[in-house]
Protein backbone atom coordinates (compact mmCIF):
# COMPACT_ATOMS: atom_id res chain seq x y z
CA UNK A 1 0.00 0.00 0.00
CA UNK A 2 2.53 2.73 0.87
CA UNK A 3 4.82 1.86 -2.43
CA UNK A 4 1.17 2.55 -4.14
CA UNK A 5 1.35 6.13 -2.50
CA UNK A 6 4.95 6.58 -3.31
CA UNK A 7 4.32 5.41 -6.93
CA UNK A 8 1.49 8.16 -7.65
CA UNK A 9 3.99 10.64 -6.21
CA UNK A 10 6.43 9.81 -8.36
CA UNK A 11 4.03 9.80 -10.83
CA UNK A 12 2.51 13.21 -10.05
CA UNK A 13 5.69 14.94 -9.91
CA UNK A 14 6.67 13.38 -13.24
CA UNK A 15 3.66 14.53 -14.67
CA UNK A 16 3.80 18.01 -13.62
CA UNK A 17 7.69 18.39 -14.39
CA UNK A 18 6.45 17.03 -18.06
CA UNK A 19 3.40 19.67 -17.94
CA UNK A 20 5.88 22.23 -16.91
CA UNK A 21 8.33 20.78 -19.91
CA UNK A 22 5.63 21.20 -22.64
CA UNK A 23 4.10 24.63 -21.83
CA UNK A 24 7.95 26.19 -21.66
CA UNK A 25 8.42 24.49 -25.77
CA UNK A 26 5.35 25.29 -26.66
CA UNK A 27 5.36 29.00 -25.65
CA UNK A 28 9.36 29.11 -27.23
CA UNK A 29 8.19 27.49 -30.31
CA UNK A 30 5.57 29.95 -30.40
CA UNK A 31 7.54 32.84 -29.93
CA UNK A 32 9.91 31.98 -33.07
CA UNK A 33 6.82 32.08 -35.06
CA UNK A 34 5.83 35.43 -33.57
CA UNK A 35 9.47 36.78 -34.11
CA UNK A 36 9.43 35.86 -37.83
CA UNK A 37 5.67 37.49 -38.18
CA UNK A 38 7.00 40.29 -36.29
CA UNK A 39 9.82 40.63 -38.27
CA UNK A 40 8.96 39.37 -41.99
CA UNK A 41 10.66 40.09 -44.92
CA UNK A 42 13.19 42.37 -42.92
CA UNK A 43 14.97 39.26 -41.38
CA UNK A 44 17.47 37.80 -43.49
CA UNK A 45 16.74 34.34 -45.10
CA UNK A 46 19.47 32.75 -43.18
CA UNK A 47 18.03 33.94 -39.52
CA UNK A 48 14.36 32.88 -41.36
CA UNK A 49 15.84 29.40 -41.76
CA UNK A 50 17.39 29.12 -37.95
CA UNK A 51 14.09 30.48 -36.49
CA UNK A 52 11.73 27.87 -38.40
CA UNK A 53 14.34 25.35 -37.26
CA UNK A 54 14.48 26.56 -33.33
CA UNK A 55 10.08 25.90 -34.13
CA UNK A 56 10.14 22.66 -34.90
CA UNK A 57 12.97 21.64 -32.44
CA UNK A 58 10.20 23.05 -29.33
CA UNK A 59 7.37 21.40 -30.90
CA UNK A 60 9.03 17.88 -30.86
CA UNK A 61 10.53 18.51 -27.36
CA UNK A 62 6.99 19.84 -26.49
CA UNK A 63 5.30 16.60 -28.01
CA UNK A 64 8.07 14.71 -26.46
CA UNK A 65 7.27 15.31 -22.77
CA UNK A 66 3.38 14.94 -23.70
CA UNK A 67 4.15 11.41 -25.05
CA UNK A 68 5.98 10.74 -21.68
CA UNK A 69 2.58 11.43 -19.74
CA UNK A 70 0.62 9.55 -22.42
CA UNK A 71 2.87 6.48 -22.22
CA UNK A 72 2.65 7.13 -18.24
CA UNK A 73 -0.81 6.79 -17.92
CA UNK A 74 -0.70 3.66 -20.98
CA UNK A 75 -1.10 6.00 -23.89
CA UNK A 76 -5.05 6.71 -23.25
CA UNK A 77 -5.45 9.95 -24.31
CA UNK A 78 -3.35 11.70 -27.25
CA UNK A 79 -5.17 14.71 -27.47
CA UNK A 80 -4.28 16.63 -24.25
CA UNK A 81 -2.08 19.12 -25.39
CA UNK A 82 -1.02 22.05 -23.24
Amino acid sequence: MANDSAEQLNTLKHDTKDTIDEAKNRAQAGGEKLKRGVEGDSMPMGDRIVSNVKETLHNTAADIDAAKRDVRHGAGKADDKV
